[in-house]
């Protein structure tokens, strides 16, 4: 069953679902007294990501970083709004905006830090054109993602969405499915373990690359960068947008060295921000 942003909070606040790392506050409460910035992040890129600025560039920048580790995508923007994060990096400003919409909260976007691809992937298939009639495909059940993995789908010609239709499409929304496939609506987090049982999934960067799927080399099929609206950005809570930390940490995800740290490690798999 699709499940919006405002309903998949339900029964994640398990302690398995958050790691901190760094050092920091103690408290768990956003910045601490050492004025530390806490940033929540997804493992990979994200994490990865801030981890090379925390231990290469932050102290020349003045700028004391602790990242708390999430492995869902509504904890995060629960805690900056709480206040027990001083910032986020990990979701693209469709899922931000639905998000906000849903769940009443007041989230803004500081900087666009990079672009992952969500890309389709199948252990029965090498070739997307290989795709065969009435195939299952999983895809993503909360509303922004499974409406970008629909378009990337309809990008490639396999199914047609109705007119209009935007980042909250949901299957309803095609129009004309000329192979018939049929739709399996999972967690973001389960779709890696699905592929044994579908026959192909559309699957956010993230939890590809911590299941050890390659972008690059294993999907049959990614998004292009082009016009692409869905790069992941740092976000706070409105009104903080100004704070020094912020503005710091923000000049440093669009810096040359953050770029090719991006290029060289995951070699397209992930690309850095057009901005900055």
């Amino acid at each position: 069953m699709r499940k919006s942003v405002a309903l998949a909070a339900a029964g994640l606040a398990l302690a398995s679902g958050l790691t901190a790392c760094g050092s920091g506050s103690d408290s768990g409460e956003g910045g601490g007294k050492d004025g530390t910035l806490v940033v929540g992040a997804t493992p990979v890129p994200a994490g990865e990501v801030l981890a090379y600025i925390k231990d290469n560039l932050a102290q020349k920048a003045g700028l004391k970083l602790e990242i708390k580790e999430f492995t869902d995508y509504v904890l995060p923007n629960t805690a900056l709004q709480e206040g027990s994060l001083d910032a986020n990096l990990y979701q693209n400003r469709p899922f931000l905006d639905e998000f906000n919409k849903s769940k009443g909260t007041d989230l803004v976007s500081v900087v666009d830090a990079y672009l992952p691809p969500m890309g389709v992937y199948s252990k029965k298939i090498k070739d997307i054109a290989k795709l065969g009639d009435g195939a299952t495909v999983a895809v993503p059940n909360e509303t922004t993602n499974e409406g970008r993995a629909l378009k990337l789908l309809a990008a490639k010609g396999l199914i047609t969405l109705k007119k209009g239709a935007g980042t909250d499409a949901s299957p309803a929304d095609v129009t004309a499915n000329p192979k018939h496939l049929k739709f399996k609506e999972l967690d973001p987090a389960q779709l890696p373990r699905s592929l044994d049982d579908v026959d192909a999934a559309v699957i956010n960067n993230n939890y590809a690359q911590d299941a050890g799927l390659s972008p690059t080399k294993d999907a049959i099929l990614l998004e292009s960068a082009e016009g692409n609206p869905y790069a992941n950005l740092l976000a706070v809570k409105r009104g903080n947008e100004d704070d020094p930390r912020v503005e710091k940490l923000a000049k440093l995800l669009v810096s040359p060295d953050v770029k090719k740290f991006i290029a060289q490690k995951y070699k397209g798999s992930v690309l850095p921000a057009a901005s900055g």
